[in-house]
């Protein structure tokens, strides 16, 4: 028997995640049946990693004027802070001043994808979010400052050879802080 790995652990776990997104590119046609399997790979990922103060949703974000984003695939907020302001049948609005990063899920990236992505993260971004003071058994903590939303695209396939090069970072140029897709550090 060999010893516990860390990186062979983590290893199989990108290798199941990578095989569940070939079975869905592979297994169905309808391009809406693909996007919403390949999202429940994702957010399955993150609903079981996160801590569990945070949450992964498919969801509406929403601000305090009663401003909407667009649906966003993968939403990741804060739940211990920031109640759900509504969940139906599957329809999920969240706060905007939970939010700490939204994602699309595709099955490859390429400038249309990466385009439609900035405009998602867009939408999310430019809501309007506040902060109070926060009070407590000994007084008051300061309003909390409001966090960067990380936005991105989340893929496991590339439709640019090369994958990562010139073209994907033409691609991720321009359009502004509103719309810029995080790099991942």
């Amino acid at each position: 028997m060999s010893a516990w790995s860390l990186p062979r652990l983590l290893a199989k776990l990108h290798d199941d995640i990578e095989k569940r997104l070939a079975t869905v590119r592979e297994a169905f046609e309808h391009s809406g049946t693909k996007g919403d399997a390949s999202e429940h790979v994702w957010l399955e990922l993150l609903k079981t990693y996160l801590p569990e103060r945070y949450r992964a949703e498919k969801a509406h974000v929403v601000d305090s004027k009663g401003v909407f984003s667009q649906q966003i695939d993968v939403v990741v907020f804060d739940r211990q802070y920031s109640p759900l302001i509504f969940n139906y049948e599957g329809q999920t609005i969240i706060p905007a001043e939970s939010v700490y990063a939204v994602f699309e899920a595709k099955q490859a990236i390429n400038a249309t994808y990466v385009a439609y992505a900035r405009a998602k993260v867009s939408s999310v971004r430019r809501l309007y979010r506040t902060s109070l003071a926060i009070p407590h058994a000994g007084g008051t903590y300061a309003p909390k400052a409001l966090t960067h939303i990380l936005g991105g695209i989340l893929t496991f396939e590339s439709d640019w050879t090369p994958p990562v090069g010139e073209a994907l970072l033409k691609a991720l140029q321009g359009g502004g802080a509103e719309s810029a897709l995080d790099e991942p550090s």
